[in-house]
C-alpha cells in the first residue's frame, strides 16, 4: 500500500506540475500577443518606419524568451523528483540561453536595418552610403560571431561533463594555447582584417576596383572573404586580408566621379579644332556626360599619325565606360564620314625614276 500511496503522490505530483507548466506557458504567449498588439498598433500610427521593424525581428524570438522566463518563474514551484527535475531544470536553462541569442542576433539585425535606412544605395553620388553600409555590415557579422560563441558555451557549460572538460583544458592552457595559436592564427588575422578593413574602408561595398587585373564592383564583404563581381558577371573571390597586404585600384575611393579617356590615331594633316568641335557635340546630347570635363590633346606624333586623347568626365564609373565607347565610335564614324583622307595611313613613295627607286630601297 505504501508503495501504491507513493506513485500515486508521483503522478498526482507530475500532473500538477504540467499543469503548472501549461498555464505558465499560456499566460505567457498572452502576454506575448497582447504586449506585441499594442507594439504593432503604436508603430503603425507613427510616422518614422524604423519602428515597424521593431516587431518584424523580434516577434519571434521574444515569444521563446517569454515562455523561457514564464518557465524560470514557475521552476521552483514544481513538485518532481530530483532526477526528472534536474533534466527539466537543464531543459529551461538551455531554452532560456537559446531564446536570448536568438533575441540578441535579430537584435544586432534590427540595428543594422534602422542605421541603413536613413541611407539609400540607389542614388549615383552613394558615397556616404556604401562607407556605412560596409561599417555596418562587416561589424554585424563580428557581433553576430561573438553572440553565436557565447550563446553555444553557455548551452554546452550546462552539462557537467563538458563543465569538467572545460576545467582540464584550462589547467593546460599553456599547450593548448600555442597550438590554438597556431591553428587559428589565419582565422584570427581574418577577422582582425574584418574589424582593421571596417574601420580605415580601404574600399567598401559597390566601389569599382581593379584586383588581379580585374575591373569589378565589391558586392559582399564577410568577416573572411571579399566577392568581386567582375564586368562579364564573373565572382573572383578573396581573402578579407588580401586587401591589406596587395595594392589595389579603387576608382572611386572619395567620390563617384570620374574621368574617361579615348585615344584615337589619326592621319597628322588632321585640323584637331575640328575633333574638338565634334567631341562637344557629341557629349552635349548624351546624358551620360555630367558636364564637367570634356577636352582634346595630341598627346604623341609620328611621321605616319598623330595619337590624340580625349578626356570625358560622368558621375560614375558606368557611365564613365558607356560614354568612352560612345565618344571612340563617334569619333570614328565622324572621321570615316567627313574627313576620310585623315585616317592614320601608310605613305609609299611609288615613282618611275631609277634613281629615286634606288634611294628608296636602300
Amino acid at each position: 500500500m505504501e508503495a501504491l500511496r507513493q506513485i500515486a503522490d508521483r503522478i498526482l505530483g507530475a500532473g500538477e506540475s504540467m499543469a503548472i507548466v501549461a498555464i505558465a506557458l499560456l499566460l505567457s504567449q498572452l502576454g506575448h500577443i497582447m504586449g506585441f498588439w499594442i507594439l504593432e498598433k503604436v508603430s503603425s500610427r507613427t510616422r518614422a518606419a524604423w519602428d515597424d521593424l521593431v516587431p518584424l525581428h523580434l516577434k519571434a524570438p521574444s515569444r521563446v524568451v517569454f515562455a523561457a522566463l514564464a518557465l524560470q518563474f514557475v521552476k521552483p514551484l514544481l513538485s518532481l523528483s530530483e532526477g526528472v527535475q534536474e533534466v527539466v531544470g537543464r531543459t529551461m536553462d538551455i531554452l532560456f540561453v537559446c531564446g536570448g541569442t536568438w533575441m540578441l542576433v535579430r537584435g544586432v539585425r534590427l540595428g543594422r536595418d534602422v542605421i541603413l535606412a536613413r541611407f539609400d544605395m540607389a542614388q549615383s553620388d552613394n558615397l556616404r552610403s556604401r562607407k556605412m553600409q560596409t561599417q555596418v555590415t562587416v561589424l554585424q557579422n563580428v557581433a553576430l560571431t561573438v553572440i553565436v560563441l557565447v550563446g553555444s558555451a553557455m548551452v554546452l557549460m550546462t552539462f557537467e561533463s563538458v563543465r569538467q572538460i572545460g576545467v582540464s583544458l584550462l589547467a593546460s592552457a599553456g599547450i593548448a594555447g600555442i597550438i590554438l595559436g597556431f591553428a587559428a592564427q589565419k582565422t584570427i588575422a581574418n577577422l582582425l582584417a574584418g574589424v582593421q578593413l571596417a574601420i580605415t574602408q580601404p574600399m567598401r561595398l559597390d566601389d569599382v576596383v581593379i584586383v588581379e587585373g580585374e575591373w569589378g564592383w565589391i558586392e559582399e564583404i564577410t568577416l573572411t572573404y571579399v566577392v568581386v563581381k567582375i564586368w562579364d558577371l564573373r565572382r573572383l573571390v578573396l581573402p578579407i586580408s588580401y586587401f591589406l597586404e596587395h595594392p589595389f585600384q579603387n576608382w572611386t575611393r572619395s567620390t563617384s566621379d570620374i574621368l574617361g579617356t579615348v585615344v584615337v590615331h589619326v592621319d597628322p594633316s588632321m585640323d584637331v579644332g575640328l575633333l574638338r568641335a565634334e567631341l562637344a557635340r557629341l557629349v552635349a546630347g548624351t546624358p551620360l556626360w555630367d558636364g564637367k570635363v570634356q577636352g582634346v590633346q595630341v598627346t604623341e606624333c609620328s611621321p605616319e599619325a598623330m595619337q590624340v586623347r580625349f578626356l570625358v568626365s560622368a558621375s560614375d564609373s558606368g557611365k564613365a565606360w558607356d560614354l568612352r565607347c560612345l565618344v571612340r565610335e563617334g569619333i570614328l564614324d565622324f572621321l570615316r564620314r567627313e574627313h576620310p583622307r585623315c585616317l592614320p595611313r601608310k605613305r609609299v613613295l611609288v615613282s618611275d625614276t631609277p634613281e629615286l627607286a634606288n634611294a628608296a630601297s636602300d
